[in-house]
């Protein structure tokens, strides 16, 4: 499997104490309330799927960040980690003189996902502000001393005691993990998944021989998109060695993969036909996968991949 990434590290992550677990849904994951009379100043209109128009009563002091929903998406996957990658456009806005400072392209480009804590580590204050916030989100934070980190506020122009305004539109959100329904799997003699509570999987490898086919058992099955021939699947891919029973790669430690299916026979074997949200276990024997000896890889179907606009 050409597209599996070369050994990260040997980790050798144990099952003991691992259990299965659910992620929240949209529904389950209720905004905070971060509402407030200053926020109330700011004043959002303009289409959400282009740059806002925003007027500010200036000179702006937010004496904490404080934020409303202009527009509350109706995406089913909620933010609910900063790990999670995320598509976003934003607007930041000067609170002295109202006027913009920083701004995204608002093209439409969703082809370059970043982990939502890119951004609170350049911006705090998004980390509560985006907490259960979903695609099609229009929020507007009002940022306060602090709000911003200090040398990032300083590239812009803010002095350290500014206030400024950010206008930020959810354009897409990845699941932090598999998060589909368990299914039944009968198979005796195969590996066995467990997982911790934030979804990371672990697996339990028994004594015996590999098999001498590929192996697929879908263990969730999402209700997200269906992965096609000519997909691009962002997942979380844990490979485990059969043999040795160590983990030879996992993408936990780092960032989910993007994984084009086009051309790879056992990838497509395994993937195509699956679901976004699905957690798919495969084992692949040495000679399928070009290895020394099976490896048992379980893919966590956290989104498809878009192309990026036409130039």
């Amino acid at each position: 499997m050409r597209k599996i990434p070369a050994a990260l590290a040997i980790l050798g992550l144990a099952a003991v104490g691992l259990a299965g677990c659910s992620l929240p849904a949209a529904s389950d994951c209720p905004r905070p309330d971060g509402g407030g009379d200053e926020v109330d100043l700011i004043q959002v209109t303009g289409a959400a799927d282009a740059a806002p128009e925003v007027e500010i009563y200036t000179p702006f002091i937010a004496s904490e960040t404080q934020f409303t929903d202009v527009e509350q998406g109706d995406g089913e996957v909620p933010i609910t980690s900063t790990d999670q990658l995320v598509v976003i456009d934003l607007s930041l806005y000067s609170g002295e003189t109202g006027e913009q400072i920083v701004g995204t392209g608002y093209d439409g480009d969703l082809s370059q996902p970043l982990p939502l804590s890119q951004w609170t580590a350049t911006v705090p204050a998004f980390e509560e502000a985006l907490q259960c916030a979903s695609e099609g989100s229009r929020i507007v934070v009002a940022i306060g001393p602090g709000g911003i980190d200090p040398a990032a506020a300083q590239s812009v122009g803010l002095a350290e005691d500014d206030s400024s305004v950010a206008v930020v539109d959810v354009r897409k959100v990845y699941r932090p993990a598999a998060d589909g329904s368990l299914q039944y799997n009968s198979g005796m003699g195969l590996p066995a998944v467990v997982r911790a509570p934030d979804g990371h999987p672990g697996v339990v490898i028994p004594d015996g021989n590999a098999p001498t086919e590929v192996v697929v058992q879908t263990l969730k099955k999402g209700d997200g998109p269906v992965v096609e021939a000519d997909s691009t699947v962002r997942a979380h891919v844990l490979a485990v060695s059969w043999d040795d029973k160590e983990q030879l790669s996992s993408t936990w430690e780092t960032q989910p993969q993007s994984i084009p299916l086009t051309g790879d026979p056992v990838l497509e074997q395994v993937l195509v036909g699956q679901t976004v949200g699905s957690q798919v276990m495969a084992v692949v024997p040495a000679e399928a996968g070009g290895t020394d000896q099976a490896t048992v890889f379980v893919f966590d179907i956290l989104g498809l991949d878009e192309a990026a606009p036409a130039q």
